[in-house]
């Protein structure tokens, strides 16, 4: 009979790269990696103001809620001419940015209040960025690498809710921001992060090419040799 790890997410995507990543240590302990919603767990506050931190929150609290060995990451873009904003609010970018608008700007851009939460951090950030190369923010202009971006990545491991000694992990990824989304595999920023190598957007990669280089790619990895090290099954 397979036992359970939670992760703490609702994505399928994230589920789809964490199982693919995880693949022989699951295997091996006949393990099944299941997402936090589908056993009915609400998603954890994020008040911290580091990946890892709120990783390890998350972490903790999906493992509370289930009783079971649980991971969670933290990942997020900073953007050198946003002063390496969205950072740890990547994933609620635009929902941070319609509390603290006024309405008359809000209405400005009504195409954004009918998309996902992820469509709409996506073309928020390409605001933001447009804004800041005409000089409407003269505080964050950086011509000289006005497109320089990196994903960073922090993945916790508790083997129960109040674990002494979690495992975490953390991993970057360089890159560049495009004006132009491209690609349909993915999922947030995905489209519009540029991968210098490859000259691919993270959403025109497939899973294994994704992994080779991404910033959860490289958490994860370690993540693995970790989990081995530490004799978790």
């Amino acid at each position: 009979m397979s036992r359970r790890w939670v992760l703490a997410s609702s994505n399928a995507g994230k589920l789809r790269e964490f199982s693919h990543a995880l693949a022989p240590v699951l295997a091996q302990g006949s393990i099944a990696l299941v997402n936090q919603s589908d056993l009915g767990v609400s998603s954890a506050d994020e008040p911290y103001l580091t990946f890892e931190e709120n990783a390890l929150t998350k972490a903790r609290h999906a493992s509370r809620a289930t009783g079971l060995p649980a991971m969670a990451d933290d990942s997020g873009i900073t953007v050198s001419a946003l002063l390496d904003r969205p950072g740890v609010r990547s994933a609620r970018y635009w929902p941070d940015a319609i509390a603290a608008l006024e309405p008359a700007a809000t209405i400005a851009l009504p195409r954004l209040s009918s998309l996902s939460t992820d469509e709409a951090n996506l073309l928020w950030l390409l605001e933001e960025l447009s804004r800041a190369k005409e000089g409407r923010y003269p505080e964050q202009q950086a011509p000289d690498d006005f497109y320089a971006a990196a994903f960073h990545a922090a993945i916790a491991f508790v083997h129960t809710a109040e674990d002494p000694e979690p495992i975490i992990v953390t991993g970057v990824w360089p890159g560049r921001v495009i004006a132009t989304p491209r690609g349909s595999h993915g999922f947030g920023y995905d489209p519009i992060f540029l991968d210098l190598e490859s000259g691919l957007t993270a959403a025109e990669m497939t899973i294994p090419q994704k992994q080779a280089v991404s910033h959860r790619g490289r958490a994860l990895r370690l993540l693995l040799a970790r989990l081995r090290e530490a004799d978790v099954l």
